[in-house]
């Protein structure tokens, strides 16, 4: 039976998202990989009490995450039923809808159909009377998006989530969609963007701006680039890498000589501060007020251990920033 390590507070760091009330660690773990039916479980329950032990008590999922979709789900759920479950008020469980879940016109992108009805599915598959974060999680470009905001308001007011959230949106769109909630006197506190040292749409698109000026909590999501901002490809891609073994999202051809040759300059530079490159990765990326946390996966509990090393030690100087900046531009 598993007990959790009763120091898991004393080192972490948490940040108040946005102006709200809520606090996310610095690091988050996500399920969006490893967490599938082709995953291992034993490996599954060993990361997460891992994460839990060293005071990550964020867990972020999303209804399609899998292979299958919903399999990510329904692993975290066995694990909050056999061990996890005591601890379920130190926890902050989210989850999203907003991607192809099941066939027909009801299981994609934003009507109330389809996000109310996905996320009792969530709930159900993961023993839940609710989860803290529900994000819609994609914009719509045909659904009307007070439609979309109006799910979002109905899921908290009827309890069933305690906050809301939005996903790779745009600073213009997050804009008039927190107009929205606000009418709907809905709790909207956070988005989630991809965000990274290789990948700075946000900062391009007005969201990261928006979050910062109206105090909306920023959550990070492949903040390393899905693993090339680490020393993980350096020598080649290993075979029991995701870009061997899986392929859909990170393919071999993004590994260009172009790239690896920014990866080893980072990698040398990261080497000068004494840490990996994955931590100076991630604290690049903490070091906008407006994020709160950065989504990290892992396939090994290692991996994590790993990249809780971010929120020790020095920050970037400007200097240093600058020198990531030209070995990037």
């Amino acid at each position: 039976m598993y007990i959790a390590n009763q120091s898991r507070y004393d080192n972490m760091k948490y940040n108040r998202c946005g102006r709200s009330g809520l606090k996310l660690p610095a690091v988050s773990l996500g399920l969006w990989h490893n967490f599938g039916s082709n995953g291992n479980f034993d490996n599954m329950k060993q990361m997460c009490f891992t994460a839990f032990d060293l005071g990550i008590t964020h867990f972020d999922l999303a209804n399609n995450y899998g292979p299958y979709p919903g399999a990510a789900e329904e692993n975290f759920g066995r694990i909050l039923k056999s061990d996890l479950m005591p601890y379920r008020d130190e926890m902050i469980i989210s989850t999203k809808a907003g991607y192809l879940m099941w066939p027909g016109p009801y299981g994609d992108f934003g009507s109330r159909k389809y996000m109310l009805a996905s996320l009792d599915q969530s709930l159900k598959r993961m023993g839940l009377e609710y989860v803290d974060i529900f994000y819609h999680h994609r914009m719509d470009p045909e659904t009307p998006l007070e439609e979309s905001m109006s799910a979002l308001a109905q899921a908290v007011h009827s309890g069933k989530t305690l906050y809301a959230g939005i996903s790779n949106y745009n600073g213009e769109t997050a804009l008039k969609a927190m107009k929205i909630l606000e009418d709907y006197k809905c709790p909207y506190i956070i988005n989630q963007n991809r965000y990274s040292i290789f990948d700075r749409t946000i900062e391009q698109n007005g969201l990261l701006n928006f979050a910062e000026e109206q105090h909306k909590g920023i959550i990070a999501f492949s903040p390393l680039a899905q693993g090339l901002l680490t020393d993980r490809y350096i020598n080649g891609i290993p075979e029991d890498s995701r870009m061997k073994t899986d392929g859909r999202f990170l393919k071999a051809e993004n590994l260009t000589d172009e790239k690896l040759g920014k990866i080893k300059a980072l990698n040398e530079l990261a080497k000068e501060r004494g840490e990996s490159l994955a931590a100076m990765a991630l604290k690049w990326v903490l070091r906008r007020d407006a994020v709160c946390s950065v989504l990290v996966g892992s396939s090994k509990p290692e991996q994590i251990r790993e990249n809780l090393k971010s929120i020790e030690g020095a920050g970037l100087s400007d200097e240093e920033l600058k020198i990531i900046d030209d070995i990037c531009y």
